[in-house]
């Protein structure tokens, strides 16, 4: 369903990555690193189209993309979440206005249910360990609207 344009991006602005460049079936997949594997997860609509997200099964981090993204205030970015209350006024504008329907995230949400989530690390954010990771989604199930939904 959703296609790859990473090549033919490269190749619009005059390059050619030639192999430098792995397609990813829509269904996700694992990907070879070391004597483990990374998983990529679908997490199509999150808030781009084709979008993957990338889980380490040994250190059980979750490489969440946007998914946990926060806007800071000038000065006031800190590396991990301490106060879970306080920091979803950093990410709900975010979430609200960037990710298209409580229907891309309800999906994602069923993908990632029984993984062994230790740490949630976004990238643009900070990162949400142990308790958090719950607290974060449980707060996304909560959400009742974002993107079209608003409209």
């Amino acid at each position: 369903m959703f296609r790859s344009y990473g090549r033919d991006f490269s190749l619009h602005l005059g390059y050619d990555l030639g192999e430098a460049i792995n397609e990813l079936p829509d269904q996700g997949a694992k990907i070879p690193f070391g004597k483990s594997y990374i998983v990529a997860v679908p997490a199509h609509f999150l808030h781009s189209p084709g979008n993957f997200h990338f889980y380490d099964p040994i250190s059980k981090v979750y490489f969440s993309g946007d998914m946990g993204a926060a806007i800071f205030p000038k000065d006031k970015w800190y590396l991990i979440v301490e106060n879970f209350e306080e920091h979803v006024k950093l990410m709900e504008g975010f979430h609200r206005r960037y990710i298209p329907s409580k229907a891309a995230i309800e999906k994602w949400l069923n993908r990632i249910q029984g993984m062994d989530i230790r740490i949630i690390a976004p990238q643009h954010g900070s990162i949400f360990m142990e308790k958090d990771v719950k607290n974060f989604l449980d707060w996304l199930r909560s959400l009742d609207k974002v993107g079209l939904d608003l409209l």
